[in-house]
């Protein structure tokens, strides 16, 4: 079954790796950035890694030095050496999904983005998903799941079939996309596996939403999401097609 996308998710802008600004202390997929956004009744988009000890760690990048004082892969640390590193630019650690679940309670729509695992867009060994699956199967709130790697997804499918689902996609030119292999880049790039996941929504690369496969998508009813505007001029071309946006950078508009 396809789960339907909440109706708040294509009214309500959505803050990219929540409501960050590092200048105001807010990191990054942060509970600070995270309380800026509710605040300001944006939705929220987080990422999603797994620890080593397999508990869902909201952090967008596979390894650490980018975003913290240390190097290395965050997969290779449990959870709760995890939750001893600060982040760079504020004065809190990295969260776990249930510690961000029970801080949105609902509040604003919750877009989570599974990180691929496999860093080559192959099959999973679904520990994430599992564990995504565990955590938001008592979340009554708006909530939907998506990934660029449509494996996760449609262990997602099988997992939650009742959780609403969609793939994150892009032009994937291969330049952009290095050291994943051209010829995978090749497949992904016309969204071949939306009907495999059972989605209902994409989340597109903002610079190619002109492309006939999202026009395709659209008129099947599919829900047309973008990424990731960063000024208004942007938001403005995107939105000629796009329903909604994520968004970094700039205080994005509310609809009237």
């Amino acid at each position: 079954m396809r789960a339907p996308l909440p109706p708040a998710f294509l009214t309500t802008p959505i803050a990219h790796r929540a409501y960050h600004d590092l200048a105001q202390g807010r990191p990054e997929n942060s509970r600070a950035a995270i309380r800026a956004a509710i605040a300001a009744g944006y939705g929220i988009e987080i990422d999603l890694q797994l620890s080593r000890d397999g508990v869902p760690m909201v952090f967008h990048d596979e390894t650490l030095e980018r975003l913290t004082p240390r190097d290395g892969w965050l997969c290779d640390l449990t959870a709760a050496q995890l939750a001893e590193i600060p982040l760079k630019g504020g004065d809190e650690t990295i969260p776990t999904l249930a510690e961000v679940l029970a801080l949105v309670a609902g509040r604003v729509p919750l877009l989570i983005e599974l990180k691929d695992q496999t860093l080559r867009m192959a099959e999973t060994d679904g520990r994430l998903e599992q564990a995504t699956a565990t955590a938001l199967a008592t979340y009554t709130g708006p909530v939907a799941v998506m990934s660029f790697n449509p494996h996760c997804i449609a262990r997602m499918a099988s997992l939650a079939p009742t959780l609403p689902r969609g793939l994150t996609t892009s032009a994937y030119d291969p330049a952009d996309w290095h050291p994943l292999a051209p010829e995978i880049c090749d497949r992904l790039r016309p969204i071949p596996d939306y009907d495999r996941t059972l989605s209902s929504f994409i989340s597109h690369e903002h610079a190619d939403l002109a492309r006939p496969r999202v026009a395709e998508l659209a008129a099947q009813g599919t829900a047309i999401l973008c990424w990731t505007i960063k000024s208004p001029e942007q938001e403005a071309v995107a939105r000629r097609i796009a329903q909604n946006i994520t968004f970094e950078h700039y205080p994005a508009p509310h609809p009237a």
